[in-house]
């Protein structure tokens, strides 16, 4: 791979990877890439296995199976898990911070960040007592490292406390001068694991500040560790989760915010931003079954992550310990599995429609007159009834205005030809039916009677959750929900624009 290539590919790929602690899978088959001069964001929630990855990428465990892989700008590669520890900063240029705060707090800043090129200065000393004596190549290298050093404490906005002990610096600060420490080594890659830890939003938005200004201007790429979401999502180029050390999702920050699986595993969302990302992909009603916790008898304690679902024994064997998870913990693989059990439904009920012509051969006119309202189960594989191949008017409804309806399903039901409210509010129940077939749920659609709530839009009228959506306190993917919820024909005629709101006193 030449050296134009590297620059704008990957700088770090991880392929197959696997770290077992005696029975213990901690990561299982993990494969993923982050770019060169992108932020890379690793999510999930406590135990899925995010800070062992790092602790494989930096060289504190070698992984039991699969490779890591460092392209340097300069077109080098390395494979990390095949370096020895102390060559992974100073040959592949890889640093890295921890959650705990490791600052030796009893020096100075400036000293701290001169420590972080101890390496450099050795060098120039001959890694001898030159140093001492004042040598010209000594005093040059040092001259060099406190401006370097003077840099990145003005990039951390703690240059006036240079002189300052590092153990007397606000929380927030610290964290700041612990990864400009880390750049003071001239990193490619930085690991960062979870920086915003314990900040305040004034901190965090510093950290952001830096974290942004490390990417933009020093060429260095960022993989971090992280559950603070306005972090993630602000600041992050490409979000991969993790749960229970599998890989869940991968992609850019939008599209794994409305990932069911992600959604369903609770992965790196904090309680406030529980009910903004349902309502975004519609499925507010999830919130309450989530909210209730986890099984006291069997899930973890109050003082544990209750992100990491019931934990069904813990067997001990002399080789180490292996936890067994029960089936129901993993949120997103129920996800997967439902997908498949729906998929396997719809399979099945093609074979039954063979099969019942069979019966009708009776030489009997009114078994043939009857034979029609057999075909129900028809609809249920192919779709609902009274689908369109294109909306009417060329202008689909915004049917984001019914209540259980978000982006994703919107864009589910216009790929099944469903575009207008009075198509919904017609719905009998074998379009009910086939309908939940393809969104993947069984009985939210009375649940949440979409087909009240559309009967009402079709007429003009408005529902408490479509005057939300209408002043924009919910998401949607129109750009404007008041006209794009209007429908067409006679439908937009019955409902003036601005009749009930808009018009002032």
């Amino acid at each position: 791979m030449d050296a134009n290539t590297q620059m704008n590919g990957a700088i770090l790929q991880v392929d197959h990877l696997s770290m077992k602690f005696g029975g213990l899978v901690a990561i299982g088959d993990l494969s993923f890439t982050a770019k060169r001069g992108e932020i890379t964001a690793l999510i999930g929630p406590n135990g899925a296995g995010k800070t062992t990855v790092f602790n494989c990428i930096t060289g504190f465990y070698k992984p039991s199976e699969g490779m890591i892989t460092l392209n340097r700008a300069d077109g080098s590669s390395y494979l990390l898990e095949r370096l020895p520890n102390h060559e992974i900063p100073a040959r592949a240029k890889v640093a890295r911070t921890f959650q705990n705060i490791r600052l030796f707090s009893g020096m100075t800043l400036l000293e701290n960040l001169l420590v972080a090129q101890h390496n450099k200065l050795m060098k120039a000393s001959g890694y001898t007592v030159l140093g001492l004596f004042g040598f010209p190549s000594y005093r040059q290298a040092s001259a060099e490292s406190i401006e370097l050093a003077r840099h990145w404490l003005e990039k951390a906005d703690l240059v006036d406390r240079a002189d300052d002990p590092a153990g007397d610096l606000p929380y927030g600060a610290q964290r700041r001068l612990e990864i400009a420490r880390a750049m003071c080594t001239g990193p490619e890659l930085l690991c960062l694991d979870e920086p915003a830890a314990g900040l305040n939003p004034k901190e965090s938005a510093a950290l952001n500040e830096l974290l942004m200004d490390i990417k933009n201007t020093s060429g260095a790429s960022i993989l971090l560790i992280e559950h603070d979401m306005s972090v993630v999502m602000q600041i992050s180029d490409h979000v991969v989760v993790l749960e229970y050390g599998r890989k869940i999702s991968d992609g850019n920050p939008q599209s794994v915010r409305t990932d069911p699986r992600v959604i369903a595993a609770y992965l790196g969302v904090d309680d406030e931003e529980v009910e903004t990302v349902l309502t975004e992909v519609g499925d507010e009603d999830v919130i309450e079954q989530l909210d209730t916790g986890p099984d006291a008898a069997h899930g973890p304690g109050t003082s544990a992550s209750y992100l990491a679902g019931p934990v069904s024994d813990t067997v001990g064997h002399s080789e180490g310990e292996r936890v067994t998870v029960s089936k129901g913990a993993s949120k997103a693989a129920q996800i997967d599995a439902r997908a498949v059990t729906v998929a396997s439904k719809a399979v099945v009920a093609k074979p039954e429609q063979a099969t019942k012509p069979a019966p009708a051969a009776k030489p009997v006119a009114k078994a043939a007159a009857k034979k029609p309202a057999a075909k129900a189960p028809a609809a249920k594989a192919e779709g609902v009834s009274n689908r369109l191949a294109a909306p009417r008017g060329g202008k689909a409804d915004n049917l984001t205005r019914i209540k259980g309806i978000g982006a994703v399903n919107e864009k589910k039901l216009n790929e099944h030809g469903i575009f207008h409210f009075d198509q919904i509010g017609a719905w009998k129940k074998a379009d009910v039916e086939a309908a939940e077939a393809y969104l993947a749920f069984d009985g939210r659609i009375a649940r949440e009677d979409w087909v009240k709530q559309a009967r009402l839009l079709a007429q003009g009228k408005d529902t408490e959750f479509s005057r939300r959506v209408d002043a924009g306190k919910v998401a949607t993917s129109h750009a404007s929900a008041k006209s794009a919820g209007a429908t067409s024909g006679k439908t937009a005629a019955a409902k003036p624009a601005t009749g009930k709101r808009g018009g002032g006193k």
